[in-house]
């Protein structure tokens, strides 16, 4: 269990905005000194309140030029047509990211290709072949104003 406090919630926000910031610069932001710092951002970790760290990448630098939403509806509510589906999705690296939802469909996928015609290939051989798949439903990002995924 995590130390719920406005001291934590500052060092959080603070790690958001930059998981690379020193503990010197860290402690002075949050208003402690460096060593209980380090100790409090090291509970964090311990206690699971801190998963990891990352890049944020410039995708289209990748040759990632198209976004895709994609909702998928399963034609079976069972267990294991998701376990296999969810296993398919895992061999996909067009998807970054998979969440199953509520509502009217089971799936929530992110989907980043080089083009449109990559995103099409991927959308019929792939979710396309898929047995569990009953349907596809596809929204493409035109723009993201606001995107706080590290």
């Amino acid at each position: 269990m995590i130390k719920n406090d406005p001291i934590n919630d500052r060092i959080l926000r603070c790690l958001l905005a930059d998981g690379r910031i020193s503990n010197l610069d860290l402690a002075e932001k949050v208003g402690l000194s460096p060593s209980a710092c380090l100790r409090r951002v090291q509970e964090l970790e311990r206690n699971g309140a801190i998963k990891g760290y990352r890049a944020v990448l410039d995708r289209s630098i990748q040759g990632i030029g198209f976004v895709a939403y994609v909702t998928v509806g399963l034609n079976q509510h069972t267990k294991a047509a998701q376990e296999a589906f969810e296993r398919a999705i895992t061999e996909s690296p067009e998807v970054v990211e998979c969440h199953n939802i509520t509502g009217a469909v089971e799936y929530l996928l992110r989907v980043e290709a080089a083009d449109l015609k990559s995103y099409k290939s991927f959308h019929t051989d792939v979710l396309g072949t898929l047995p569990q798949v009953h349907s596809i439903t596809s929204y493409v990002v035109m723009g993201s104003p606001k995107d706080e995924r590290a």
